[in-house]
């Protein structure tokens, strides 16, 4: 870690701290070949001035000093929640005038703000749910719920809304990181998509699964040994009417039985990442569908991680527990 540095990304002021390298053994000015912008707010559910600030002025303000130093890439993480909803398969240049949450609406705002930008070699990536050792998130908040319903006596079924074919696309964190890698260093040599040249260079990235809800759903029934189903019309039809109060509902019966699930296992200091909380922005009726077939053929992607399996989620637990999270 002797390379980690910590500063407000957003502020001008910091970019010459995060940018400037150290003269090399001959003593020549040295500069990063490639920029990989993972930064922003993380946290669904805020005020539109946090994404603002935290998402939006950081990545314009890393992206003009990325175009002032002539980095060869410039790779703009961003999330396939920017398209309309639809169960489809969504491509780059499908709509994208309804965002699933306010922050997928800051990061194709930045996006559209990065690609304006004079001299930024740009190429944004496009991920659905990132899943894998580690991770918290989607992943983990379902994982975390499974968890509380596994604890229960006598059990309950763990029902999800909408339905078992609801899209929740997924991408293996070792493959999202690989595309990173791999965009960079075509965007250092290319300058268009070919046969598109007047397409802005954005790349969706997906695994095979077409992960669904359903998918988890059988996938977590397996792990915890506890039956899995969906909510029957009348209680979706209430959930659209009514959302925040089912959401604050869910989380008012599960929230206490995971903090004794944890202070029973030891697990102090709030336990890391994990938690069931759900955040209404998650719990919509909305599709989260990509077309990753650009990528692939352009740059000769192939995910080594093709879905999400029990195997896969397995492992993902196994690494909550190395890290004392898992209760």
């Amino acid at each position: 870690m002797e390379n980690f540095m910590q500063a407000d990304a957003a502020r001008e002021q910091s970019q010459s701290r995060i940018f400037d390298l150290p003269p090399g053994p001959d003593g020549t000015k040295r500069e990063f070949d490639y920029v990989f912008n993972c930064g922003g707010e993380t946290r669904y559910s805020q005020e539109d001035e946090v994404y603002k600030v935290r998402s939006y002025q950081l990545s314009v303000a890393v992206g003009k000093e990325a175009a002032k130093r002539g980095v060869k890439a410039f790779i703009e993480v961003s999330t396939g929640s920017v398209y309309n909803p639809n169960r489809n398969p969504q491509k780059e240049g499908d709509k994208t005038t309804k965002p699933h949450t306010k922050q997928a609406k800051w990061k194709l705002a930045v996006g559209e703000e990065l690609c304006k930008m004079s001299g930024l070699r740009l190429c944004v990536l496009r991920f659905p749910h990132i899943y894998g050792p580690y991770a918290g998130g989607w992943i983990g908040t379902q994982l975390a719920l499974a968890r509380v319903y596994q604890s229960r006596e006598p059990k309950e079924t763990l029902k999800w809304l909408w339905g078992a074919d609801l899209r929740t696309n997924t991408v293996h964190v070792e493959d999202a990181t690989r595309a990173l890698w791999m965009a960079a260093e075509w965007r250092s040599q290319n300058d268009q998509i070919p046969n598109a040249p007047n397409d802005k260079i954005i790349f969706n990235v997906v695994d095979k699964g077409q992960t669904t809800q359903g998918t988890m759903a059988n996938i977590i029934k397996q792990i915890f040994g506890i039956e899995t189903g969906f909510q029957n019309t009348l209680v979706n039809t209430f959930a659209r009417l009514n959302l925040e109060h089912v959401v604050d509902d869910l989380n008012d019966d599960t929230l206490d039985d995971w903090a004794d699930l944890q202070e029973a296992s030891g697990i102090k200091d709030n336990g890391g990442p994990l938690s069931p909380f759900m955040e209404k922005e998650l719990l919509r009726d909305a599709d989260l569908s990509l077309d990753g077939s650009r990528f692939e053929t352009v740059l000769g992607f192939r995910p080594q991680h093709e879905c999400i399996t029990k195997d896969e989620v397995e492992g993902v637990i196994a690494s909550y527990k190395r890290m004392n999270w898992w209760p």
